[in-house]
């Protein structure tokens, strides 16, 4: 079992909203949170500075690109130093309805830097250590892109299908948007102390067998005994292991996944709660309404009725 793509699959990862942009100095701009998304900008030509929250700025320099995760609010510059305009007032002051070219300043020609962006979803009720895992910025230089084929040709390509605007560009991006994630987080799992022990954890010859056992059968009444053996590990050196590079026990990572099955079970629509339930190792529907509604604030039915609304 490949555990990132089955994480990846079950938060139902997609690709959104892309735009190119044309920014000519000066300019300096806001971007707001937007916390159930993950932007990206990639730098196609020129340099940029980026910067979330009080960190220091990053130089965005042309073939980088850098991932905002959470949707945290950032801002992006010219100048380190510039005040940055919130981007609803700029998207007013220049007439940029959300499609075509976002351009700020005299246009594209002489532009200084010119900047591909867009975001990624997951789907509702979307929680994983990974996602946790994912520091306030992700940068991949143009340098590390060439160590990665698929990423680095995948950029390429997303660039190009924008830039010519053929029928079709916007499906063959989105998908190229969703390898360039992956490939970004494997990339960059070092920027991050628990990015990387999750990606190890992942990777890991017993380890990985543990958490592998907790997807393929996520309705089994797991211990940590069992998950040990599963492991080939004693339970004690087995549970710390876990903890150093998940971040939680494995008890609490699995609880956590049953849930996230739950979700997707509930976005499908097809089997009652209490079908869902007992698919996810519940011994009763209402020990699993409690669970869902300690961790998402609701109730499994009113969660499946307000996405059918």
């Amino acid at each position: 079992m490949d555990l990132l793509s089955d994480i990846l699959d079950s938060m139902a990862l997609q690709g959104q909203f892309y735009f190119r942009t044309c920014f000519n100095s000066p300019w300096s701009i806001g971007v707001p949170d937007y916390a159930s998304a993950i932007r990206f900008h990639f730098a196609v030509q020129g340099e940029c500075y980026v910067r979330a929250g009080e960190d220091d700025p990053i130089l965005l320099r042309q073939g980088d690109l850098v991932l905002v995760p959470a949707g945290a609010a950032h801002s992006l510059s010219d100048k380190p130093e510039r005040k940055p305009v919130s981007l609803e007032t700029i998207m007013q002051d220049t007439g940029y309805a959300g499609t075509g070219t976002f351009i700020v300043g005299e246009g594209c020609e002489r532009a200084a830097t010119q900047l591909m962006c867009g975001h990624f979803t997951f789907a509702e009720g979307s929680r994983h250590p990974l996602l946790r895992s994912l520091p306030k910025l992700l940068h991949l230089s143009a340098g590390m892109r060439s160590a990665s084929f698929w990423l680095d040709e995948a950029l390429r390509l997303m660039a190009r299908q924008m830039a010519d605007e053929q029928p079709g560009s916007l499906a063959v991006i989105r998908r190229m948007s969703e390898i360039i994630f992956i490939e970004t987080v494997r990339a960059c799992s070092a920027q991050s102390e628990q990015l990387s022990g999750l990606m190890e954890a992942l990777a890991d010859p017993k380890i990985s067998r543990a958490i592998q056992a907790m997807h393929r059968d996520v309705a089994m009444q797991w211990t940590v005994e069992t998950l040990a053996g599963e492991a080939a590990m004693s339970r004690s050196r087995f549970a710390a292991r876990f903890q150093e590079l998940v971040g939680c026990g494995p008890l609490t990572y699995l609880a956590e996944w049953r849930l996230q099955r739950a979700c997707a079970l509930l976005r499908e629509g097809r089997i009652s709660v209490q079908e869902v339930a007992s698919r996810i190792g519940y011994q009763s529907p209402a020990a699993f309404t409690r669970a869902f509604t300690n961790m998402f604030g609701e109730t499994p039915s009113a969660f499946r009725h307000r996405l059918a609304a």
